[in-house]
């Protein structure tokens, strides 16, 4: 059968943080003396003759709203209230769970529906474990009765580095890029500066849940990165908002973005961009040495420094263009000027890619500092390994890396003279 699909991944990681620091708060308080009370309640089947059957039911609800007061004092109660505070419907889970809302104010609301979903998790126990199939059920019934009935509409998140010259420019499938004076209603973090580059994604009816949006604005940022020198990006957080409901921040875990110039993209630029971004999303591997490649030129892309970069971005060539049995970067740096470079030029880029080859164990012994001209080298090892990523993911360039460079070499090695 399968599982429920999950609506927001944060929300989840927030929680389980929370349950997991109450778990061992109780446990801790059970183990020094704490006793959990309990109930006679008559278990028999209702049918009439039945001879009574007596049991003991502990009462654990009463128990964790004894201990309210220390729960909330766990550095993980905030973010699970805050976390709750955005969600469209907690009376209606209220009500599932045999609750009488506390009234009209967000807060307590969400204190009232964490107490609730305490209770879920640990009904009728006698200890106090995380245990992730119970939380999984939990959860489930937090998300079905706050969603019903609701579908995700938008979700919001800036774009730095990116200058769009038209007001909105679609990218297809409900993705678009809007300047921040033409979104209405927009979340107030995102109303300073009008003038921003803004990501939307529109849903549909019956579309993906937040984890699948984020992965899509996620693919959207590995194009813009490999699109531009600039390396446009995400913010670190997204927005999202259902039917009418209040605005919910949803951590998107895009790294940041070190200071740089920013891209502007021309009204003529825009049809390219929509062209790329649809063959990013579509042909991004999720294994192999190009995904790794990938991945480690986005980590470098995070980094506060191009020098920073350094190892990330070297790290990355070499998965694609060194000796596969090699330790070092042998051959690296010659087949990646074979790639990038006219052969007139190829000397001059070999030489400066073995500078910067060069520089990694100064920079991990502090030698090296990140002044202009050492993040010019650096620069220039980044921009040939996004053009080479960018051409291999548009189909331009064979993956075969470098067997391709070393066919390059060889017809412009001079022939010998027999």
């Amino acid at each position: 059968m399968n599982s429920p699909r999950m609506h927001n991944r944060a929300l989840h990681d927030t929680l389980a943080a929370f349950v997991e620091e109450a778990a061992w708060q109780l446990a801790e308080e059970v183990s020094g003396g704490a006793e959990i009370p309990f109930e006679l309640i008559n278990a028999a089947p209702s049918s009439r003759g039945a001879a009574p059957l007596y049991c003991y039911r502990p009462q654990t609800q009463r128990f964790l709203a004894e201990r309210a007061g220390a729960l909330g004092r766990l550095p993980s109660y905030v973010p699970a209230v805050q976390g709750l505070i955005g969600l469209p419907d907690l009376e209606g889970y209220l009500r599932a769970r045999g609750r009488r809302s506390p009234g009209a104010d967000p807060q307590s609301q969400a204190d009232a529906a964490l107490q609730a979903f305490l209770t879920a998790m640990w009904a009728d126990a006698t200890e106090f474990e995380f245990s992730a199939q119970r939380f999984g059920t939990a959860f489930a019934e937090l998300e079905e009765a706050v969603y019903d009935g609701c579908e995700l509409a938008l979700v919001v998140t800036p774009v730095e580095g990116l200058v769009i010259e038209s007001e909105e420019v679609a990218l297809g499938d409900g993705l678009r890029l809007v300047r921040g004076i033409g979104l209405q209603d927009a979340p107030p973090e995102l109303r300073a500066d009008e003038y921003a580059t803004l990501a939307v994604l529109t849903l549909e009816g019956g579309g993906p849940g937040l984890e699948q949006a984020g992965r899509r604005l996620r693919r959207l940022q590995t194009a813009l990165r490999l699109w531009d020198d600039a390396e446009p990006a995400l913010g670190p957080t997204a927005w999202a908002r259902t039917d009418g409901a209040p605005w919910l921040a949803i951590p998107l875990a895009t790294g940041l973005r070190r200071p740089s110039g920013d891209c502007l993209l021309a009204s003529e630029e825009e049809d390219p961009l929509r062209a790329f971004c649809s063959l990013i999303a579509r042909r991004t591997p999720r294994a192999g040495e190009l995904a790794w490649a990938l991945r480690r030129f986005e980590l470098g892309c995070e980094r506060s420094t191009a020098l920073e970069a350094l190892t990330d971005w070297l790290l990355s060539a070499r998965a694609l263009l060194a000796e596969p049995d090699a330790t070092g970067y042998e051959r690296l740096s010659e087949r990646m000027a074979a790639i990038c470079a006219i052969p007139d030029e190829r000397e001059e880029l070999t030489t400066a890619l073995h500078r910067a080859i060069a520089m990694e164990r100064g920079a991990v012994a502090g030698i090296v500092r990140p002044d202009p001209a050492v993040e010019a080298i650096v620069g220039s090892l980044g921009s040939c390994l996004r053009a080479i990523l960018r051409d291999v993911l548009c189909g331009h360039l064979d993956a075969e890396l470098r067997r391709v460079a070393d066919e390059l070499l060889a017809d412009a090695a001079p022939a010998s003279v027999g």
